[in-house]
């Protein structure tokens, strides 16, 4: 049977990337006459990617069951309970009561008796096909009875919604659908709820006829059309890449970089962690790629193992703010602002350049404060192989070419996706088997599966929100708190994104902090005079560079999980270590927002709104300042400066590199001054430590 069942996955894998790959093709080749509904209409489309989604992430749920506790099991049971509670109570036949009964007997009771899971995932697959063919007839019909559906509507519309909570809680756990299921009671219960957020409350059909009947609702709608449009194709990029064997290509030419400097170990994962980071844009995935190949330097030298994890950690995350691929949030940007991706590139290269210089800097001066020893080149490989291997290069070069010319960027993908595959036969060292091409579709899809569940999921919350009102009263409520001020408000948010992230993936985090904050964060900087266009834009990346740091933020730190495993640490002290590796990190995302100097660092929204001139001194003069304040910031961290720093000396340099981000000419000039004469001081005392010879023993 698990022979079986292997195989039905691996099929219906790489069929799944077919069908997604061929809709590149589709509008160009004769199918496209005949107006298949699975291949021309968009909510059909995400039907089916949502049926493959729910119906493979079952089987592998089958073959690789994880034990999640039953404390996070039950809140999940009840809540989808009351669901059905309310279900149940609908003026419809019993046949309509029992199939609801037994749909939630197939998805949630598992959660609490895990014996009956392995027969539960296939009962689910098999069950995840009935909605998604009820919808593939009757889909014309199905639009207009949104707002009053009929029985078997209701039926097939409560099966997707369980269906969904059961596939995300078995592949990611309780905490995703519980958040789900926190908005939906609300909309149920909300006429009970006292007070300022009290709703009218909504009837159950209502709800679900608004998650699966409408077009552009609930589990169908934009965010789900994310996964549906870009994701697949960047996931099966990876995939491709490591069925090719070029992960081992560009982990090598990273590793000519290592040198014999102590400080090489750290400046090798910044290199491999950009360079995964340009194909992967998955955090936990880059720091497990790094850390397994970086070990040994690491150890080679020295470094503190949770100084070393802490490192990789931090370093990699920043796979989902390298371009050309920055993971499933850029793309959700693309289509809730309406931009072309290429602004999003434009303006997330410069935060990612300071992102990576706040790593490197810890890395030097921890080295240099722990007098750490220089080791031997040990990469194997000269410079010759970095010319050999060179167009391993080619393929991101041609996406981010045909991106800036407009082309799509499912497009773009498959076509580098394509070019990955010839280069790998045409090249005799590296022509992998044939096999490798279907394996790699398979997995393409099935690295996929967490992250689209996770999105799906935020279309649901996203409906929710929409449907009752909760956006506008929360961002009345955060009006009120802040006092309209923009750097209070800017705090509460960047907590309350770090809070989430603790629970839930980046792109959720994303889409609840745009919907709750965004509206009064983009007010708040227009008033302080950030002009409209340039402040929809720095608040969406403020938002999507907070969702990225509760990557590394303990106590939920996906990407310290990822390094504590491979170099032997324990994961909290490691998130920890991490989070003091990225201190600098969490202030850059704050001075996007405090005034127009501070939207410089992403340059498109200076560049659109001030003459050329002016926004170039504005982005010249912030990036300076920006890099000036990171060196200060890590020095204090630290302790070290060309030399040991006094507890007084951290605080002063401390206090300075707070100046230097806060993006106003007053505390720009304050700053520069107390460090200029700090750093002259310390120079001063270094020359004179080194002409002054140690008296004699």
């Amino acid at each position: 049977m698990d022979h079986l069942i292997r195989r039905l996955l691996y099929i219906v894998a790489v069929i799944g990337t077919l069908y997604h790959l061929y809709l590149v093709l589709h509008p160009y080749l004769p199918l496209e006459s005949l107006r298949i509904s699975i291949l021309d209409l968009t909510q059909v489309q995400r039907a089916t990617h949502v049926f493959l989604i729910s119906f493979l992430g079952y089987l592998l749920n089958y073959i690789w069951i994880k034990k999640r506790k039953i404390g996070g099991s039950f809140p999940l049971a009840v809540m989808t309970a009351l669901m059905v509670y309310e279900f149940l109570k609908l003026d419809i036949d019993t046949i309509f009561k029992v199939a609801a009964v037994l749909v939630w007997c197939c998805t949630m009771l598992p959660t609490l008796v895990p014996v009956v899971q392995r027969a539960s995932n296939i009962a689910c697959a098999v069950l995840s096909a009935l909605p998604f063919a009820y919808l593939v007839i009757h889909y014309e019909k199905l639009i207009y009875r949104a707002i009053m559906p009929e029985p078997w509507d209701l039926v097939m519309a409560l099966s997707e919604v369980l269906l969904v909570l059961g596939i995300i809680f078995r592949l990611s756990g309780p905490i995703m659908p519980i958040f789900v299921m926190v908005f939906v009671l609300y909309n149920i219960y909300g006429d009970i709820i006292p007070g300022y957020f009290s709703n009218p409350g909504f009837s159950i059909d209502m709800l679900l006829g608004k998650m699966y009947c409408e077009t552009e609702a609930g589990i169908f709608g934009t965010i789900t059309g994310v996964s549906l449009k870009y994701l697949i194709y960047f996931t099966t990029l990876g995939a491709v890449i490591s069925k090719m064997d070029f992960g081992k290509i560009i982990a090598n030419i990273a590793l000519l970089f290592v040198g014999r400097s102590p400080a090489s170990p750290g400046r090798t994962s910044c290199i491999m962690a950009v360079l995964m980071g340009m194909f992967s844009g998955s955090g936990a995935a880059d720091t497990q790629f790094v850390a397994t190949l970086t070990k040994p330097l690491y150890d080679k030298v020295g470094y503190d193992k949770l100084v070393a994890a802490g490192i990789i950690a931090t370093v990699g995350s920043i796979a989902y703010i390298t371009p050309p691929v920055m993971g499933s949030i850029s793309f959700l940007m693309v289509e809730l602002l309406a931009i072309p991706y290429s602004w999003i590139i434009a303006m997330a290269i410069g935060p990612m350049l300071l992102y990576l210089f706040g790593i490197a800097c810890y890395n030097e001066l921890y080295v240099r404060k722990m007098k750490l020893p220089p080791m031997e080149n040990i990469s194997g490989h000269n410079f010759a192989y970095f010319r050999r291997y060179s167009y391993v290069f080619v393929p991101i070069l041609l996406i981010i070419l045909l991106i800036y010319r407009g082309y799509s960027i499912n497009i773009t993908v498959s076509l580098a996706a394509v070019l990955f595959i010839i280069f790998a036969y045409l090249d005799k060292t590296v022509r992998p088997p044939v096999k490798n091409i279907p394996d790699a579709l398979s997995e393409g899809i099935i690295h996929l599966l967490p992250i689209a569940s996770a999105v799906i999921a935020a279309n649901m919350i996203m409906s929710m929100m929409v449907m009752s009102g909760l956006a506008s009263k929360f961002s009345l409520v955060m009006m009120n708190i802040s006092g309209s001020s923009i750097l209070l408000a800017t705090l509460f948010t960047g907590i309350f994104s770090l809070i989430l992230g603790m629970g839930v993936p980046p792109v959720a985090t994303y889409v609840l902090t745009s919907a709750l904050t965004a509206p009064t964060i983009q007010q708040l900087a227009v008033i302080n005079g950030i002009p409209e266009e340039a402040a929809i834009l720095a608040t969406h990346m403020f938002l999507f560079y907070y969702a990225v740091l509760a990557e590394v933020t303990p106590p939920v730190a996906l990407s310290a999980y990822a390094a504590a495993a491979v170099i032997g640490t324990d994961p909290i002290k490691t998130g920890v270590f991490a989070a003091r590796v990225a201190v600098p990190k969490y202030l850059i995302g704050i001075t996007f927002l405090l005034s127009t100097s501070g939207t410089a660092l992403l340059v498109i929204p200076v560049i659109q709104t001030l003459p050329l001139s002016e926004a170039i001194f504005l982005i010249a003069a912030r990036y300076f300042l920006s890099t000036l304040a990171i060196l200060c910031l890590n020095a204090a961290v630290i302790g070290y400066f060309l030399d040991d720093l006094s507890k007084l000396e951290r605080t002063i340099i401390g206090a300075c590199a707070i100046a230097l981000f806060f993006p106003s000419i007053e505390t720009d000039i304050i700053g520069c001054v107390v460090v200029i004469a700090f750093l002259a001081k310390k120079w001063i005392e270094k020359r004179r430590s080194i002409r002054t010879p140690e008296p004699a023993a």
